[in-house]
């Protein structure tokens, strides 16, 4: 019986080595050599304004939030690694019209982005051509009370981008 029991304990040892369990924050996906990131502003292929910035701050604040990284900006030569990220699609649709008005009342920005993740080998350590986020706005036609929501939709898509990239470069996934 005591081998029994013995073997049991030994194998619930075991388990979380063979499931890839880590510590929360602590990045499966990087080498130990990586301890400086470097962010540079994202690239911006449209014609959005600001789209980049948006996007590079909310991921540079995110990375600081979860992790130890120490972050510098710009394309830093220190740098054990460097985040690239580009904007590579903006479009703003309407969804809803006021049938009183034929004016649209509510509109869906699509954003489409491409991160890659670089040591200072130039070997990728984590790439995804292909994020595609999306978030809905409304418009008021009341000029007394007229908000412009589309710059607040965007910095929503940015924070839960950044929280999308740095999920994924730290869980592996």
């Amino acid at each position: 019986m005591p081998r029994l029991l013995a073997a049991a304990i030994f194998v619930c040892l075991l388990l979380p080595i063979g499931c890839g369990y880590h510590p929360a924050g602590s990045p499966a996906h990087l080498p130990n050599t990586v301890h400086t990131l470097a962010v540079p502003v994202f690239k911006n292929e449209t014609q959005s304004y600001h789209t980049e910035v948006a996007f590079t701050q909310a991921v540079v604040r995110e990375l600081s939030n979860r992790t130890a990284y120490h972050l510098v900006a710009g394309n830093s030569p220190n740098a054990d690694a460097t985040l690239e990220g580009t904007i590579t699609g903006f479009q703003v649709n309407p969804l809803t019209y006021n049938s009183r008005t034929g004016q649209s009342s509510s509109f869906v920005i699509t954003i489409r982005a491409s991160v890659k993740l670089v040591d200072s080998k130039h070997k990728v350590l984590y790439q995804n051509p292909r994020y595609l986020f999306r978030q809905q706005y409304e418009t008021t036609q009341d000029l007394a009370s007229f908000i412009q929501e589309d710059n607040p939709a965007v910095q929503r898509i940015a924070r839960d981008f950044a929280q999308s990239v740095v999920s994924d470069i730290l869980e592996s996934f």
